[in-house]
């Protein structure tokens, strides 16, 4: 009895000291699990501030690209209106002094082409002109069609289906026209776009214009090779 109560004497301050000791120790290893997560949550930090400076700069890089490109698109479509302008008054001069001999009325002038950098797009812009010295308007409809082969067949395509989700889109197959000396589609000397199918390969355009009372025009104009 006096063993077994000396042994409970001596268990408790050795229990006390125990749990003292290992709330000590789980106080130890908790530290420094919570410096190790403060560390990783430091470093963490540093990298959301460095990506957070990055997208800065990158946002800032992409604002000045954005300017840039609409300073040169508003410069692009001053220079297209000033040329627009020229083109018009030399119309008129060619018109009015052009030979007696050559037949009066409109003209297909030209259907300008300008490959992008982007695959399959193009830039157009289709100017038509008149001789003679009429000044009334001039009235017709023009169809565009683009000419080429797909799945090894002729195919011809209507250049509004070409156009559509793009710039400038044309809303119908037949474009109708009214001027007096000079005139250019899309309006004011701009560029349209348009877009060839896959696995489509243009050789030509055809443009067909009409004008009531008069014998219809047609033109071709070769497709150029793409960049």
């Amino acid at each position: 009895m006096r063993l077994t109560l000396l042994l409970l004497i001596l268990a408790v301050p050795a229990a006390f000291y125990g749990g003292a000791w290992w709330q000590a120790r789980s106080t130890q290893v908790f530290m420094a699990e919570h410096k190790a997560l403060q560390a990783r949550l430091g470093e963490q930090a540093r990298e959301i501030d460095q990506l957070r400076q990055s997208l800065a700069l990158a946002s800032s890089g992409e604002k000045v690209a954005q300017q840039a490109n609409e300073q040169n698109r508003l410069t692009i479509k001053l220079l297209e209106e000033q040329i627009f302008k020229q083109q018009q008054d030399l119309a008129f001069y060619k018109g009015v002094l052009a030979p007696a001999s050559r037949r009066e009325g409109l003209r297909i002038r030209a259907f300008e082409l300008q490959a992008t950098d982007r695959p399959r797009h193009f830039r157009y812009k289709l100017l038509l002109s008149r001789v003679g010295k009429d000044d009334k308007p001039l009235q017709g409809q023009l169809r565009v069609t683009v000419e080429g082969r797909q799945g090894g067949k002729d195919v011809s395509l209507e250049l509004a289906a070409l156009t559509q989700g793009l710039p400038d889109p044309l809303s119908e197959q037949v474009i109708a026209f009214t001027f007096k000396h000079f005139q250019a589609i899309p309006e004011a000397g701009r560029f349209a776009e348009l877009k060839l199918p896959e696995g489509f390969e243009p050789r030509q355009v055809r443009v067909r214009a009409e004008v009531k009372g008069e014998k219809p025009l047609e033109r071709t104009f070769k497709w150029i090779e793409e960049e």
